[in-house]
């Protein structure tokens, strides 16, 4: 297992209550031994004015996954930063939820880069993220 803090889904979602993550709808859903799940709402918060997902809103969403894994994987004291994130969108989301999985791809000392795929509700690919954090302190 890779989590070095022992947090409950309930304890995640209650430390988004106010903030961005919670405005968007976003819930974390899964935490498994190498893996963060969340998912996201598509809907008037989430769509752009086409009525498509917002790119943004996807971005919003592997950020929010990869942080918080950040956040997980780190010991107490240590703050955990984004330093770079990119993703690449596969295809259109209209409606329903959208749903996210966090896994690393690297994990250093001071370093970590996370893998981030989103998938629509038929389980298809529609974006793919990587953030890199680092670790402070």
């Amino acid at each position: 297992m890779i989590w070095k803090r022992q947090l409950t889904l309930q304890e995640l979602n209650r430390m988004a209550a106010g903030s961005m993550i919670d405005q968007l709808g976003i819930t974390f859903t899964q935490l498994g031994p190498d893996q963060l799940e969340a998912t996201m709402p598509v809907d008037e918060r989430t769509r752009q004015p086409f009525g498509l997902l917002h790119g943004g809103a996807s971005a919003a969403l592997a950020e929010t996954l990869g942080s918080m894994a950040g956040y997980l994987a780190s010991t107490e004291g240590q703050c955990v930063v984004g330093t770079e994130i990119s993703a690449s969108h596969h295809r259109a989301v209209t409606s329903g939820q959208v749903r996210g999985v966090c896994r690393p791809l690297h994990l250093a000392r001071n370093q970590q880069v996370w893998e981030i795929a989103i998938f629509d509700g038929r389980d298809k690919r529609c974006c793919t993220a990587r953030l890199s954090t680092a670790l402070l302190g």
